[in-house]
């Protein structure tokens, strides 16, 4: 009686020459490797770099949050950008310091884009941006909002931004006062608004 298996030698059943199988094996797994290679730099590029970002890559931020009063700082350009919401006397207070400040219109060029020069040097009179570095040597202002007489800051102060390294002081529009190291206002970056409570720092395309 024959012991031969009834299936053997049907089409498709013969036997893979032991090197042709490692050589797919082989080609299966580079195969594979390449394409997580591939796809990798493909997933990674919907997401901004650091590089991009310390290039400049524009920052949207959400105000919705801040209370008047209140200031937050985000970094762009690796730079500290201020948002100040101002509440009402905050934005009054300008109006006395427009003859104690040494730029009033915020008229030197580069640090204030068309449609911030105005007393308010903003696009909305509540909203401050400016970038939270003095013009004299690159220190950072503290805030001091509180009106009144206080240490290193005259009686009449109105509030606003005090460097502590050679005594140049702001008012609540970035404006320098006169008499001071600081040769320049505070810079305005470019920005502009998303919606009512969202802005972006870095672009102004509908300036």
């Amino acid at each position: 009686m024959s012991t031969q298996n009834p299936t053997a030698g049907q089409p498709g059943d013969a036997e893979v020459d032991p090197s042709r199988r490692t050589w797919l094996t082989l080609t299966c797994g580079a195969g594979a490797a390449l394409g997580a290679a591939v796809a990798a730099p493909f997933i990674l590029s919907f997401q901004p770099s650091e590089r991009a970002k310390a290039a400049g890559a524009p920052v949207e931020v959400d105000v919705a949050d801040l209370k008047p009063g209140q200031l937050k700082t985000v970094e762009w350009r690796g730079k500290p950008v201020w948002l100040l919401k101002r509440d009402q006397s905050m934005i009054e207070s300008l109006k006395k310091t427009d003859s104690q400040v040494a730029d009033p219109k915020s008229d030197r060029p580069g640090m204030t884009p068309e449609y911030a020069k105005n007393e308010t040097r903003s696009r909305k009179e509540d909203l401050l941006v400016v970038i939270g570095i003095c013009t004299h040597l690159g220190c950072s202002p503290n805030s001091r909002f509180t009106p009144g007489p206080q240490p290193n800051l005259p009686d009449d102060w109105a509030g606003g931004f005090l460097c502590p390294c050679h005594g140049s002081t702001f008012d609540l529009a970035g404006r320098v006062f006169k008499n001071k190291p600081a040769p320049d206002n505070l810079e305005v970056p470019p920005h502009m608004y998303l919606s009512d409570t969202k802005i972006i720092i870095g672009e102004d395309k509908k300036a």
